[in-house]
């Protein structure tokens, strides 16, 4: 009897997620998707609005990253980001979006709707919206002021306040395929993402941090290589560790995956004009990043691109190297430590 196959949840959304997805897709894994779905901006957003249905943006990126690379899907691929022009009647939709909301409406189903795109393009893993109701994202600032919205806060342009907090308008149950797939987990990997607009909205909905505390799966987080302007402002790996470590209380996260391939002077200049700054470990920071998680595993994953919605360069963990290291986590002991020391940090080769 063949052994089965090691099973990984991926917590998250955005362009984060779908690059976890398509380093690991590649490999002999079982992998389930669970998606925020609570964007209220752009072509997904006015769908929303519109329609009555969940946000798709995020789910449609991951469906693109399972498909591969194959000929066979390159024409979904390429329609997927396609995005209509401002003039057109369409006024900025992307095409992808359309498609899932079109289906969405016909099957009165979102996740219908995604299990037919995935047997169109012959995915075998899954995406699951973590809830399937909708709800707003909110933010409040450290000047007692609030943000409603994921959009709001995700595009600020000026200097604000830093966050205090984020949480749903409403209260929202968990979807209860996202709880079982969490429940059977080998390995539950957070972010990496826009922190307050990604990956903790997904902690915010019922029963999600209990269910990741109940599963005997390894909780990892992967860090992010940039900050960003308005939410991560000046943040290190400790920040986002103490901030991750704040939502998911009283779970603890067993290992952390940092990149420690330090950015070139162009990649700083690159972002200096939406005031983004790589995320560093300084000397001394070593004992608090101990103290936030059980392990800490460096990895070379830097890598440039040219993502397919956009013209300019951009920073994205490296799909290859990224999931080489996360697959390095399977073959620990039980505990998610193996033979090393709780505390202790590993230096991951490229």
């Amino acid at each position: 009897m063949s052994q089965q196959r090691p099973n990984i949840v991926v917590i998250g959304g955005g362009t984060g997620t779908s690059v976890v997805l398509k380093g690991l897709s590649a490999h002999d894994v079982s992998l389930t998707a669970i998606i925020t779905a609570f964007d209220n901006g752009g072509s997904s957003g006015r769908l929303r609005d519109e329609f009555g249905h969940l946000a798709t943006g995020d789910i449609r990126r991951c469906l693109v990253a399972l498909s591969g690379d194959g000929p066979e899907t390159e024409a979904f691929r390429l329609a997927s980001t396609y995005r209509f022009g401002n003039e057109s009647s369409l006024n900025g939709h992307n095409l992808g979006n359309l498609f899932l909301s079109a289906l969405t409406v016909m099957h009165s189903d979102i996740e219908m709707a995604i299990e037919t795109v995935s047997s169109m393009l012959g995915i075998e893993h899954r995406v699951i919206p973590v809830a399937l109701e909708r709800a707003d994202l909110c933010a409040e600032l450290v000047d007692g002021s609030v943000l409603r919205g994921e959009r709001t806060i995700d595009l600020r342009r000026f200097d604000p306040p830093p966050i205090s907090r984020v949480y749903l308008d409403r209260a929202v149950e968990a979807n209860a395929r996202a709880i079982e797939a969490i429940g059977a987990a080998d390995l539950i990997v957070l972010g990496p993402g826009d922190l307050y607009t990604s990956i903790l909205p997904n902690l915010l909905v019922d029963g999600v941090v209990d269910a990741i505390g109940s599963s005997k799966g390894k909780k990892v987080f992967v860090c992010n290589l940039m900050t960003k302007h308005g939410e991560t402002d000046n943040f290190t790996p400790v920040d986002f560790l103490r901030e991750m470590g704040a939502y998911l209380d009283p779970v603890p996260i067993d290992v952390a995956l940092i990149n420690n391939e330090a950015a070139t002077p162009s990649i700083q200049e690159l972002y200096s004009d939406v005031k983004a700054t790589p995320v560093s470990v300084t000397d001394g920071m070593d004992k608090e990043l101990n103290r936030l998680a059980g392990r800490i595993d460096y990895a070379a994953m830097l890598d440039l691109v040219v993502p397919q919605d956009e013209q300019e360069l951009r920073v994205r963990h490296d799909p290859q190297k990224l999931a080489m290291a996360i697959m390095s986590l399977l073959s620990a002991g039980p505990d998610g430590q193996g033979e090393r020391a709780p505390g202790e940090i590993m230096q991951i080769a490229d």
